[in-house]
């Protein structure tokens, strides 16, 4: 099932990012683009969520210095970025092996794009990670540990009901019964032309 192979992937990356664990260590994608493309958009996908998660931490220190904080914010924002466009290209992956699936004539459209469901995938791999080390940190109360130890346990069944919901998805628009459209990012912030503080500035 495809849940099976990005949840795997998922927890190589973030596995992988926690040998160094810092921001800013340096990316590679051990899945060749050619040889297995889902893989490899997948791999890339989770590694810019993994990053992003701990940008977030490092932002939101008391201490942290305005100027450093407004870099780590511009951080943020290309991240965020790159996450968007990254869903994108998912989505073309299945447009793509999809493409000559025919709709039924009562076929009915989801509320979210397969890869969208795959973003939440990937950040519910995230916060499964951290809970469980938060679950079995030693220096941590047990009344803490006992309180994310169920929060892992819920985290743990929505991962289940997620990934049976996307593959479920996935094996409707194959045979018909969901159809799958992509909106182009409509993101207004970041363009000089709509963005009217940005356009002052021209």
């Amino acid at each position: 099932m495809f849940s099976d192979k990005a949840n795997k992937i998922f927890e190589e990356v973030i596995e992988k990012y926690h040998v160094i664990n810092t921001v800013d260590q340096e990316f590679s994608n051990p899945y060749g683009e050619n040889e297995d493309l889902l893989a490899h958009l997948l791999y890339r996908k989770s590694w810019i969520d993994t990053v992003q998660w701990h940008y977030e931490d490092i932002i939101r220190d008391p201490e942290i210095d305005p100027v450093s904080a407004l870099k780590l914010k511009r951080k943020i924002d290309a991240s965020n970025q790159d996450r968007t466009d990254m869903v994108e290209y998912i989505d073309s992956y299945f447009l793509e092996k999809y493409k000559e699936a025919t709709p039924k004539a009562d076929a009915t459209i989801n509320t979210e794009s397969p890869a969208w469901g795959v973003d939440r995938l990937s950040i519910l791999a995230l916060k499964i990670y951290h809970m469980n080390e938060e679950a079995t940190r030693e220096d941590a109360s047990q009344k803490h540990q006992m309180a994310c130890k169920a929060k892992l346990d819920v985290l743990l069944e929505q991962r289940v009901d997620l990934s049976t919901a996307i593959d479920q998805l996935l094996q409707d628009i194959e045979n018909g019964d969901k159809y799958m459209k992509v909106y182009k990012q409509m993101k207004m912030y970041n363009d000089d032309e709509l963005n009217p503080v940005l356009r002052g500035q021209k």
